[in-house]
């Protein structure tokens, strides 16, 4: 296991240099934020950003993220020509030997929270997903505004890109996620990078919009569909985790197993209820997922790739990026990274 931190470029408050303090932290996961979502990424600005990680002693080991374009997710006219700019992107970042891209295809929003600073009981707050609040919102009339997706979009413009949903199921959906597919990933064989499809959060639809990445039957169809070692899975134990009938170890059993999974967040999260969650510290007491669990099931399948702490808390006054702040992410990497040399030192594979 490698582990890494996600730095989200020169205007992160939280810099490579602190970065580079926490013990143990092997790359950096990051991506360029100013190129408009459906053009092909500059190679001087991949050079760029690649020299500025490794002038700091980190190797750029996850590019986190490729937008996917709408026009792809809904199968426009146009995806054959943003899916040409995608590919050329592949190709420059294997020629600069980033070894794994992660990508989603979520509809319209990335990852979606109610809240981002509710206080817990110890002071610190932290980020939230409760059903009944995210039912009474309208992303349209400004009720949302989240980090997790682009908030570029006027409001005439995400009303427009929401409509253009409608009717759109997620057997659609799919079909042109398989399009996508289909032509990325002998590109991404080509150019020696894995493909990390990162699973929805929360896993299940939101605000009337299909989600089909998010528990295993979904995963293994993907997976299947191409079937090859440039096409595995971000393994994110949060957005998966929400969903207490997701098995999180037979998850990565299976798919680690099969050496299909290519990256790993693992976060810990609270479940509130059915639906509801609140993001807790990485420790396993402190929520309801079995991080010891997860790394040992990591750890048996052979899992050799990168692994970031995810989501943190805002802890001792910080303010910051929510969820992306210093301190609570730089505990759970040392934390992650505990237990596994513990496991290294007391563990035997077969």
């Amino acid at each position: 296991m490698k582990m890494t931190f996600r730095w989200f470029g020169e205007s992160d408050p939280v810099t490579l240099g602190a970065i580079r303090q926490i013990p143990g932290i092997h790359g950096i996961v990051t991506a360029l934020y100013d190129v408009p979502v459906g053009e092909a990424w500059p190679l001087e600005s991949i050079r760029t950003l690649k020299r500025t990680v490794e002038s700091h002693g980190f190797a750029l080991a996850v590019v986190e993220s490729v937008p996917v374009h709408e026009d792809i997710k809904l199968g426009r006219p146009s995806r054959d020509r943003l899916i040409d700019n995608y590919s050329q992107t592949i190709r420059r970042l294997g020629a600069e030997g980033v070894p794994v891209i992660c990508y989603n295809f979520m509809p319209v929003f990335d990852w979606t929270r109610s809240q981002l600073a509710y206080r817990l009981p110890d002071g610190s707050t932290t980020l939230t997903f409760e059903d009944e609040t995210i039912a009474l919102m309208d992303p349209v009339k400004g009720d949302l505004s989240l980090p997790g997706w682009d908030e570029s979009y006027t409001k005439d413009q995400m009303q427009q890109l929401i409509d253009s949903y409608n009717g759109v199921t997620a057997e659609d959906l799919w079909q042109n996620l398989a399009y996508f597919l289909e032509r990325i990933i002998p590109v991404a064989e080509e150019a020696g990078v894995r493909m990390a499809i990162h699973p929805d959060d929360p896993p299940w639809p939101i605000f009337g919009l299909p989600r089909i990445v998010s528990n295993r039957a979904q995963i293994e169809r993907l997976l299947r569909h191409v079937d090859s070692p440039a096409n595995g899975l971000t393994f994110c134990s949060g957005s998966l985790g929400a969903d207490a009938d997701n098995d999180l170890l037979a998850i990565i059993r299976e798919f680690g197993g099969q050496g299909k999974i290519h990256f790993a967040h693992t976060r810990n999260i609270l479940r509130t209820g059915p639906r509801s969650f609140q993001e807790s510290s990485h420790r396993s007491s402190d929520g309801s997922i079995d991080m010891v669990r997860v790394l040992e099931a990591l750890w048996e399948s052979g899992f050799d790739g990168p692994l970031r702490p995810d989501h943190g808390r805002m802890i001792w006054g910080e303010q910051g990026r929510p969820g992306y702040g210093l301190y609570d992410r730089a505990l759970g990497a040392t934390y992650l990274n505990g237990i596994w040399e513990t496991l290294d030192k007391t563990k035997t594979r077969g």
